[in-house]
């Protein structure tokens, strides 16, 4: 499957300034950058910088960041899914994740989560794709938000709504393991059917595997 990624930039006005979102960035670009230190929701920010410079390596890497000047604020990413997850056991070329998004709590109101998703799947050639992303709760800044669980989950449903990902059911165990978690898709308009009957069955994959 061909990767072609098409570079996109606009700015946003934040309580911290005026911020810039492009991307996807390419590693040499990425690596002249810094992470905001409140970018720690899934590993240490030096940690999590180090990861993303090693999915902009990859040829379906996309990071899309939010930046003030040369340090990241905010940020997405798109890849193949984890080997050890049932959305890569298909081994689809044309099934991508979002696999994260991260805004600092100071920017956070302003719409930079929105507008990251939106920008990242403005791309055409993600019409060749199924974008997924899944939510779990354990993953949500409930503390510092001060949200519920449920109020959480409506605001990452909207959030994901503006670049086109809706809900899809699946009788995944991690999914149905809180009736907060879910799973969102974006089926590009250029996805052909076989590729779609293909993500039905993951989808349902106990049910395929016991019929």
């Amino acid at each position: 499957m061909e990767h072609i990624k098409t570079f996109a930039t606009q700015t946003l006005e934040s309580r911290l300034g005026t911020l810039i979102l492009e991307g996807p960035m390419s590693y040499e670009a990425l690596e002249d950058m810094s992470l905001h230190p409140g970018l720690k929701a899934f590993r240490p920010a030096e940690q999590q910088f180090k990861a993303l410079l090693n999915i902009a390596k990859m040829p379906e890497g996309r990071i899309i960041v939010a930046r003030l000047d040369n340090l990241i604020v905010g940020y997405v990413t798109i890849l193949y899914p984890d080997p050890l997850e049932r959305w890569s056991e298909a081994k689809m070329p044309d099934l991508i994740e979002l696999g994260a998004i991260e805004v600092i709590a100071e920017c956070r109101g302003s719409g930079v989560g929105k507008a990251l998703v939106r920008l990242s799947m403005s791309d055409d050639s993600l019409e060749d794709f199924i974008v997924i992303t899944t939510e779990y709760y354990w993953h949500w800044d409930l503390k510092s938000t001060g949200l519920s669980v449920w109020d959480y989950r409506k605001m990452m449903e909207k959030m994901m709504n503006t670049g086109g990902l809706i809900e899809y059911t699946t009788d995944d165990p991690e999914i149905t393991a809180h009736p907060a978690n879910c799973l969102m898709a974006r089926i590009g308009n250029r996805v052909p059917q076989e590729s779609i009957e293909a993500f039905d069955r993951i989808r349902f994959y106990n049910r395929y595997r016991t019929s």
